[in-house]
């Protein structure tokens, strides 16, 4: 007896699709050749990263001085683009970890391009703290092992220390965590590939993967054991972050809303960068019927409560210092809304907090064109925002007879396009090499949201039958076969 469903809710994927259609369209862009619009693109990226390249170079054999620090502000431009990183690779994190523990299978389309993103994300924050340094050459002495120098041991106190072991663990646990997600999809390329050097090194890669239960069930375990181990690193890792402001003395910095605020806007800058790469990769890659507009408005949701959380943490901070008897707190407050950068705290405020609130109209949220612009604002706005916490705070000091202006010279702004342009670069080459999209969990929840008959075989055979059959159509599908 054929029984009907009725739809209950937007099919999760689009057009129908059957499980050998995932494989093949999510394997299409792996297995042609480039495009010239990809080509284009990955030069320009590669272009601005030979640009960050030769300035950190530049920086590195002639010194810090290159920067644009003065003897008020000793951090400024590098530290803003260290913080505004980090920030960018959370939503991977809380995609991938966070909402598989929630069970949002909405998820599955935008998971394995949100985790990449984090580990470049990463890897571009990382950069700054070593060149910070002065001598990133020897960046290994803040590693806590045995050495010659006797009893000289890394500053725990310091701040730095504690950036090196975050970002350490976050990248360690986040390419884990994306590896092993991985391993189902590269036994499918794998079966795909023709005979060669490709072939056996995605069969290095995929680790013997051959699509049993007990395969399954041992990944399935430790994936879930993964997203548990990460999910903390939400709000560990930006909070560590957070605590090189807050727990030093300086008006503005000292406060203990820094964490949960700090955490909630790498939340909210995370999501937009996501916003802003898939909605081109979804177009220029054929790939609308994966990702949805259920899934923008599902992730303009993310953004907008993200948004409310920032408006109030600025709110919570403005009306703290002005009802505080601490002068110098008052002053640095109303310096960033009224002082020579006072422009950054607005372009900060208009692109946080007012902008997205346009968010709640369900008219905009499926207005993808309308969505990705707004996702631009998000991260100039997030930039800023780190850019005024630190360098009004420090610009502006307790004697006027120290105050110094500073604007970033040409290296700096080279550095800033550099890492830019290896974050591009990386996430063009992850697009061109490996599968955007998870196709084994892609394929679990196909039917969401699908209309259609559901036909049950009476006879287990006859299902066991079908099923290998279905498995021997799929063309080399996770690595099973018949």
């Amino acid at each position: 007896m054929t029984e009907v469903y009725p739809p209950l809710r937007q099919p999760l994927v689009a057009g129908d699709k059957s499980l050998a259609d995932v494989t093949q369209e999510v394997c299409a862009p792996l297995e042609r050749r480039s495009t010239a619009l990809w080509w284009l693109a990955f030069l320009a990226a590669l272009s601005l990263l030979a640009l960050g390249v030769a300035a950190v170079y530049y920086q590195v054999t002639t010194g810090i001085g290159t920067w644009g620090l003065n003897r008020s502000v000793g951090w400024a431009f590098d530290i803003t683009n260290f913080v505004f990183w980090i920030g960018i690779g959370h939503a991977g994190t809380l995609i991938s970890a966070i909402l598989f523990l929630f069970r949002q299978r909405w998820r599955t389309a935008v998971n394995r391009s949100a985790e990449a993103m984090t580990i470049f994300a990463v890897t571009c924050a990382g950069l700054f703290p070593v060149i910070h340094m002065g001598r990133p050459w020897l960046f290994y002495w803040m590693l806590p092992i045995p050495n010659t120098r006797g009893p000289l041991w890394i500053n725990f106190d310091s701040a730095l220390t504690w950036d090196f072991f975050a970002i350490t663990t976050y990248f360690l646990i986040s390419l884990t965590f994306w590896y092993v997600g991985l391993l189902p999809d590269l036994a499918t390329v794998r079966d795909r590939a023709k005979p060669g050097w490709r072939r056996r090194l995605l069969a290095f890669v995929s680790l013997g993967w051959n699509g049993s239960y007990r395969t399954w069930h041992r990944y399935e375990t430790l994936y879930l054991l993964l997203a548990g181990l990460a999910t903390p690193l939400v709000v560990s890792v930006h909070s560590i972050v957070s605590m090189d402001f807050a727990t030093s003395m300086l008006p503005g910095w000292h406060t203990t809303i820094f964490p949960p605020y700090f955490v909630a806007g790498a939340i909210f800058s995370g999501m937009a960068m996501v916003l802003t790469l898939m909605l081109i990769a979804r177009k220029v890659m054929h790939l609308q019927d994966y990702i949805t507009v259920r899934h923008v408005d599902a992730m303009g949701k993310i953004v907008l409560a993200t948004s409310c959380m920032v408006g109030l943490a600025y709110a919570i901070e403005m009306f703290s210092a002005l009802l505080s008897p601490n002068p110098y707190e008052q002053f640095t407050f109303l310096n960033r809304a009224q002082g020579p950068l006072g422009w950054g705290y607005a372009i900060m405020v208009t692109c946080n907090v007012l902008l997205p609130q346009l968010l709640w109209l369900r008219r905009f949220r499926t207005n993808l064109a309308a969505v990705w612009v707004l996702s631009i604002f998000i991260n100039v706005g997030m930039w800023f925002e780190r850019f005024v916490i630190i360098t009004t705070s420090l610009e502006r000091d307790f004697l006027p007879s120290s105050w110094a202006d500073y604007a970033p010279t040409s290296i700096e702004l080279a550095t800033l396009a550099g890492s830019f342009g290896l974050f591009f670069t990386c996430f063009l080459l992850f697009c061109r090499f490996l599968p955007m999209i998870a196709i084994a969990e892609i394929k679990g929840v196909l039917r969401i949201g699908r209309e259609g008959p559901a036909v049950e075989p009476r006879d287990p055979a006859s299902a066991e039958a079908s099923a290998l059959a279905g498995v021997s159509r799929l063309d080399g599908n996770q690595g099973v076969k018949p």
